[in-house]
Protein backbone atom coordinates (compact mmCIF):
# COMPACT_ATOMS: atom_id res chain seq x y z
CA UNK A 1 0.00 0.00 0.00
CA UNK A 2 3.38 2.20 1.20
CA UNK A 3 4.43 1.57 -2.88
CA UNK A 4 0.52 2.83 -4.69
CA UNK A 5 0.82 5.73 -2.65
CA UNK A 6 4.27 6.28 -3.21
CA UNK A 7 3.38 5.74 -6.85
CA UNK A 8 0.03 7.72 -6.86
CA UNK A 9 2.26 11.10 -4.96
CA UNK A 10 5.29 10.74 -8.22
CA UNK A 11 2.43 10.76 -10.69
CA UNK A 12 0.74 13.86 -8.78
CA UNK A 13 3.99 15.93 -8.35
CA UNK A 14 4.78 14.96 -12.36
CA UNK A 15 1.49 16.51 -13.16
CA UNK A 16 1.31 19.52 -10.79
CA UNK A 17 5.35 20.66 -11.77
CA UNK A 18 4.19 21.60 -15.40
CA UNK A 19 1.68 24.28 -14.11
CA UNK A 20 3.91 25.33 -11.24
CA UNK A 21 6.62 26.27 -13.97
CA UNK A 22 3.52 28.36 -16.23
CA UNK A 23 2.70 30.14 -13.03
CA UNK A 24 6.79 30.59 -12.73
CA UNK A 25 7.05 31.80 -16.26
CA UNK A 26 4.04 34.13 -16.06
CA UNK A 27 5.55 35.55 -12.97
CA UNK A 28 8.66 36.47 -14.50
CA UNK A 29 6.59 38.09 -17.61
CA UNK A 30 6.39 41.33 -16.00
CA UNK A 31 10.27 41.50 -16.20
CA UNK A 32 10.64 39.85 -19.32
CA UNK A 33 7.87 43.02 -20.88
CA UNK A 34 10.49 45.89 -19.00
CA UNK A 35 13.31 44.42 -20.73
CA UNK A 36 11.70 44.76 -24.47
CA UNK A 37 9.53 47.71 -24.21
CA UNK A 38 9.49 51.22 -22.93
CA UNK A 39 6.51 53.28 -23.33
CA UNK A 40 6.76 54.28 -27.18
CA UNK A 41 7.58 50.55 -28.06
CA UNK A 42 5.18 49.07 -26.17
CA UNK A 43 2.63 48.49 -28.82
CA UNK A 44 5.49 47.57 -31.75
CA UNK A 45 6.64 44.80 -28.52
CA UNK A 46 2.85 43.14 -28.77
CA UNK A 47 2.62 42.99 -31.99
CA UNK A 48 5.86 41.40 -32.58
CA UNK A 49 5.22 38.70 -29.19
CA UNK A 50 2.19 37.24 -30.35
CA UNK A 51 2.90 37.66 -34.51
CA UNK A 52 5.49 34.97 -33.93
CA UNK A 53 3.43 32.66 -32.07
CA UNK A 54 -0.11 33.12 -34.27
CA UNK A 55 1.30 31.32 -37.31
CA UNK A 56 2.39 28.19 -34.90
CA UNK A 57 -1.11 28.14 -32.89
CA UNK A 58 -3.05 28.49 -36.21
CA UNK A 59 -1.45 25.74 -37.62
CA UNK A 60 -2.54 23.42 -34.57
CA UNK A 61 -5.95 25.31 -34.60
CA UNK A 62 -6.77 24.87 -38.73
CA UNK A 63 -8.91 21.91 -38.75
CA UNK A 64 -11.23 23.24 -35.79
CA UNK A 65 -10.71 27.26 -37.46
CA UNK A 66 -12.71 25.51 -40.40
CA UNK A 67 -15.61 23.86 -38.73
CA UNK A 68 -16.32 27.54 -36.68
CA UNK A 69 -20.30 28.65 -37.32
CA UNK A 70 -20.58 32.65 -38.18
CA UNK A 71 -21.14 33.11 -34.07
CA UNK A 72 -18.70 31.51 -32.91
CA UNK A 73 -16.10 33.60 -35.30
CA UNK A 74 -17.60 36.86 -34.55
CA UNK A 75 -18.16 35.85 -30.16
CA UNK A 76 -14.32 34.80 -30.29
CA UNK A 77 -13.34 38.80 -31.91
CA UNK A 78 -15.65 40.23 -29.42
CA UNK A 79 -13.56 38.86 -26.96
CA UNK A 80 -10.56 39.16 -28.99
CA UNK A 81 -10.98 42.93 -28.31
CA UNK A 82 -12.00 43.00 -24.72
CA UNK A 83 -8.31 41.05 -24.58
CA UNK A 84 -6.32 43.28 -26.81
CA UNK A 85 -7.81 46.23 -23.55
CA UNK A 86 -6.08 43.85 -20.81
CA UNK A 87 -2.79 43.35 -22.60
CA UNK A 88 -2.29 47.52 -23.60
CA UNK A 89 -3.21 48.04 -20.07
CA UNK A 90 -1.12 45.44 -18.59
CA UNK A 91 2.05 46.20 -20.59
CA UNK A 92 2.29 49.78 -20.30
CA UNK A 93 1.43 49.51 -16.58
CA UNK A 94 4.58 47.14 -16.01
CA UNK A 95 6.95 49.31 -18.22
CA UNK A 96 5.11 52.53 -15.41
CA UNK A 97 5.75 50.64 -12.35
CA UNK A 98 8.16 47.90 -10.88
CA UNK A 99 7.59 44.01 -11.96
CA UNK A 100 6.81 43.12 -8.30
CA UNK A 101 4.18 45.62 -8.23
CA UNK A 102 2.74 44.50 -11.59
CA UNK A 103 2.82 41.07 -10.25
CA UNK A 104 0.80 41.46 -7.09
CA UNK A 105 -2.01 44.16 -8.09
CA UNK A 106 -2.67 42.09 -10.91
CA UNK A 107 -3.46 38.62 -8.87
CA UNK A 108 -6.22 41.14 -7.63
CA UNK A 109 -8.57 39.85 -10.53
CA UNK A 110 -8.77 36.51 -8.13
CA UNK A 111 -10.68 38.62 -6.02
CA UNK A 112 -12.38 41.09 -8.48
CA UNK A 113 -14.31 38.29 -10.37
CA UNK A 114 -15.90 36.44 -7.57
CA UNK A 115 -17.21 40.22 -6.71
CA UNK A 116 -18.52 40.62 -9.98
CA UNK A 117 -20.41 37.28 -10.20
CA UNK A 118 -22.19 37.65 -7.11
CA UNK A 119 -23.46 41.14 -8.10
CA UNK A 120 -24.52 39.45 -11.98
CA UNK A 121 -26.30 36.80 -9.61
CA UNK A 122 -27.44 39.28 -7.12
CA UNK A 123 -26.22 37.33 -4.35
CA UNK A 124 -24.67 38.45 -1.43
CA UNK A 125 -20.87 37.65 -0.95
CA UNK A 126 -20.25 35.55 2.24
CA UNK A 127 -18.38 37.98 4.76
CA UNK A 128 -15.21 36.01 5.17
CA UNK A 129 -14.61 36.52 1.32
CA UNK A 130 -15.17 40.73 1.86
CA UNK A 131 -12.96 40.69 4.30
CA UNK A 132 -10.67 39.26 2.00
CA UNK A 133 -11.30 41.78 -0.15
CA UNK A 134 -11.07 44.44 2.63
CA UNK A 135 -8.05 42.92 3.35
CA UNK A 136 -6.59 42.64 -0.38
CA UNK A 137 -6.82 46.52 -0.68
CA UNK A 138 -5.25 47.22 2.18
CA UNK A 139 -2.66 45.66 1.02
CA UNK A 140 -2.39 47.20 -2.35
CA UNK A 141 -2.64 50.66 -0.61
CA UNK A 142 0.60 49.74 1.78
CA UNK A 143 2.39 48.21 -1.49
CA UNK A 144 2.03 51.22 -3.80
CA UNK A 145 2.10 53.49 -1.42
CA UNK A 146 5.35 51.79 -0.11
CA UNK A 147 4.58 52.16 3.13
CA UNK A 148 3.51 55.88 2.81
CA UNK A 149 1.21 58.46 1.85
CA UNK A 150 2.78 58.84 -1.76
CA UNK A 151 -0.37 58.37 -4.10
CA UNK A 152 -0.50 55.18 -6.39
CA UNK A 153 1.49 55.53 -9.93
CA UNK A 154 0.36 55.87 -13.13
CA UNK A 155 1.98 52.22 -13.55
CA UNK A 156 -0.09 50.76 -10.57
CA UNK A 157 -3.21 52.54 -11.93
CA UNK A 158 -2.95 50.76 -15.35
CA UNK A 159 -2.05 47.45 -13.70
CA UNK A 160 -5.22 48.10 -11.59
CA UNK A 161 -7.19 48.44 -14.95
CA UNK A 162 -6.05 45.41 -16.11
CA UNK A 163 -7.16 43.65 -13.42
CA UNK A 164 -10.53 45.30 -13.27
CA UNK A 165 -10.85 43.76 -17.23
CA UNK A 166 -9.67 40.74 -17.02
CA UNK A 167 -12.46 40.11 -14.21
CA UNK A 168 -14.85 41.48 -16.93
CA UNK A 169 -13.30 39.08 -19.66
CA UNK A 170 -13.64 36.06 -17.49
CA UNK A 171 -17.36 36.94 -16.68
CA UNK A 172 -18.32 37.70 -20.03
CA UNK A 173 -15.93 34.64 -21.55
CA UNK A 174 -18.45 32.12 -19.47
CA UNK A 175 -21.80 34.10 -20.50
CA UNK A 176 -20.99 33.91 -24.24
CA UNK A 177 -23.25 31.44 -25.40
CA UNK A 178 -21.44 31.54 -28.94
CA UNK A 179 -18.14 30.24 -27.67
CA UNK A 180 -18.99 27.81 -24.61
CA UNK A 181 -18.84 24.59 -26.70
CA UNK A 182 -16.20 25.99 -29.21
CA UNK A 183 -12.99 24.03 -29.16
CA UNK A 184 -10.28 26.33 -26.67
CA UNK A 185 -7.54 26.50 -29.22
CA UNK A 186 -9.62 27.59 -31.95
CA UNK A 187 -11.17 30.00 -29.98
CA UNK A 188 -8.03 31.57 -28.33
CA UNK A 189 -6.75 31.89 -31.60
CA UNK A 190 -9.51 34.17 -32.68
CA UNK A 191 -8.99 36.29 -29.43
CA UNK A 192 -5.07 36.55 -30.30
CA UNK A 193 -5.13 37.64 -33.79
CA UNK A 194 -7.71 39.99 -32.90
CA UNK A 195 -5.94 41.37 -30.38
CA UNK A 196 -2.47 41.39 -32.47
CA UNK A 197 -4.95 43.45 -35.58
CA UNK A 198 -5.41 46.21 -33.05
CA UNK A 199 -2.31 46.11 -31.72
CA UNK A 200 -1.21 46.83 -35.34
CA UNK A 201 -3.35 49.68 -35.97
CA UNK A 202 -2.46 51.72 -32.53
CA UNK A 203 0.93 51.11 -33.60
CA UNK A 204 0.54 53.04 -36.36
CA UNK A 205 -0.02 56.29 -35.04
CA UNK A 206 2.20 55.48 -31.33
CA UNK A 207 5.85 55.32 -31.49
CA UNK A 208 7.95 53.37 -34.26
CA UNK A 209 6.91 50.34 -36.49
CA UNK A 210 7.11 47.08 -34.89
CA UNK A 211 10.17 46.24 -38.07
CA UNK A 212 11.71 49.16 -36.76
CA UNK A 213 11.86 47.54 -33.27
CA UNK A 214 12.59 44.40 -34.22
CA UNK A 215 15.92 45.62 -35.92
CA UNK A 216 17.01 47.49 -33.26
CA UNK A 217 16.80 44.46 -30.67
CA UNK A 218 19.68 43.27 -29.78
CA UNK A 219 20.66 39.24 -28.71
CA UNK A 220 19.22 39.40 -24.78
CA UNK A 221 16.60 41.01 -25.80
CA UNK A 222 15.57 38.85 -28.53
CA UNK A 223 15.81 36.21 -25.94
CA UNK A 224 13.43 37.91 -23.54
CA UNK A 225 10.74 38.31 -26.38
CA UNK A 226 11.09 34.93 -27.09
CA UNK A 227 10.51 33.81 -23.91
CA UNK A 228 7.55 35.49 -23.67
CA UNK A 229 6.10 34.39 -27.17
CA UNK A 230 7.17 30.64 -26.54
CA UNK A 231 7.48 30.19 -22.72
CA UNK A 232 4.35 32.92 -21.33
CA UNK A 233 1.77 32.45 -23.96
CA UNK A 234 2.23 28.85 -26.50
CA UNK A 235 3.65 26.78 -23.53
CA UNK A 236 1.53 28.51 -20.68
CA UNK A 237 -1.73 27.75 -22.81
CA UNK A 238 -1.04 24.11 -24.49
CA UNK A 239 -0.09 23.23 -20.30
CA UNK A 240 -3.57 24.59 -19.23
CA UNK A 241 -5.33 22.77 -21.43
CA UNK A 242 -3.63 19.63 -20.62
CA UNK A 243 -3.30 20.12 -16.98
CA UNK A 244 -7.68 20.78 -16.59
CA UNK A 245 -7.72 17.29 -17.89
CA UNK A 246 -5.63 15.40 -16.45
CA UNK A 247 -5.98 17.16 -13.03
CA UNK A 248 -8.90 19.22 -11.06
CA UNK A 249 -9.27 22.61 -11.93
CA UNK A 250 -8.53 23.81 -8.57
CA UNK A 251 -5.86 22.17 -8.04
CA UNK A 252 -4.64 24.01 -11.81
CA UNK A 253 -5.90 27.46 -9.90
CA UNK A 254 -3.97 26.93 -6.69
CA UNK A 255 -0.64 26.58 -8.84
CA UNK A 256 -1.52 29.34 -11.14
CA UNK A 257 -2.36 31.46 -7.93
CA UNK A 258 1.19 31.59 -7.02
CA UNK A 259 1.80 33.98 -10.05
CA UNK A 260 2.46 36.94 -7.92
CA UNK A 261 5.14 35.32 -5.58
CA UNK A 262 7.42 34.42 -8.62
CA UNK A 263 6.54 38.10 -9.70
CA UNK A 264 7.88 39.26 -6.49
CA UNK A 265 10.29 37.14 -6.87
CA UNK A 266 11.73 37.99 -10.22
CA UNK A 267 11.50 41.76 -9.16
CA UNK A 268 13.40 41.40 -6.25
CA UNK A 269 16.40 39.20 -7.46
CA UNK A 270 17.20 39.88 -10.89
CA UNK A 271 15.38 43.82 -11.56
CA UNK A 272 16.66 44.84 -8.17
CA UNK A 273 12.91 46.05 -6.81
CA UNK A 274 13.26 47.42 -3.38
CA UNK A 275 10.89 47.17 -1.07
CA UNK A 276 10.06 49.09 2.40
CA UNK A 277 8.94 46.85 5.36
CA UNK A 278 5.27 48.27 4.95
CA UNK A 279 5.46 47.94 1.35
CA UNK A 280 6.51 43.87 2.22
CA UNK A 281 3.74 44.11 4.59
CA UNK A 282 1.44 45.07 1.75
CA UNK A 283 2.75 42.51 -1.05
CA UNK A 284 2.13 39.35 1.89
CA UNK A 285 -1.30 40.93 2.91
CA UNK A 286 -2.12 40.65 -1.25
CA UNK A 287 -0.94 36.85 -1.59
CA UNK A 288 -2.80 36.05 1.97
CA UNK A 289 -5.92 38.11 0.64
CA UNK A 290 -6.04 36.40 -3.00
CA UNK A 291 -5.39 33.13 -1.73
CA UNK A 292 -8.36 33.80 1.31
CA UNK A 293 -10.77 35.14 -1.50
CA UNK A 294 -10.39 31.89 -3.97
CA UNK A 295 -10.99 29.35 -0.92
CA UNK A 296 -13.84 31.57 0.13
CA UNK A 297 -15.05 32.85 -3.32
CA UNK A 298 -18.84 32.62 -3.80
CA UNK A 299 -19.91 30.16 -5.79
CA UNK A 300 -23.94 31.31 -7.19
CA UNK A 301 -26.05 28.97 -8.77
CA UNK A 302 -25.31 29.06 -12.34
CA UNK A 303 -28.18 28.74 -15.40
CA UNK A 304 -27.14 26.88 -18.72
CA UNK A 305 -25.85 30.26 -20.81
CA UNK A 306 -23.40 30.36 -17.69
CA UNK A 307 -20.38 28.03 -16.91
CA UNK A 308 -17.13 28.84 -15.28
CA UNK A 309 -14.18 28.81 -17.14
CA UNK A 310 -10.51 29.34 -15.87
CA UNK A 311 -9.93 32.98 -14.05
CA UNK A 312 -6.42 33.02 -15.97
CA UNK A 313 -5.46 34.92 -18.89
CA UNK A 314 -2.92 33.36 -21.60
CA UNK A 315 -1.06 36.95 -20.90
Amino acid sequence: MRASLSVSSSSSMLRDLPVLLVAVVWGSSFLAVQRVAEPRTAVAMLVLRFGLVLPLLGAVAWRSLRRLSRAEWLGGAALGLVLSGIFLLETYGAVHTSATNAGLIISLAMVLTPLGESALARTAPPRAFLAAAGLAVAGVALLTGDGGLRPPTLGDLLVLGAALVRSAYVLATARTRAVRDTDTLAITWIQLTVATSVFAVVALSVGPSPWAVARSYGAGQWAWLLHLSLFCTLFAFFVQTWAVRESSPSRVSLLLGTEPLWAAVFGITIAGNRMGPLALLGGALVLVATEWGRRTAPTPERDEASEPVPESVPV
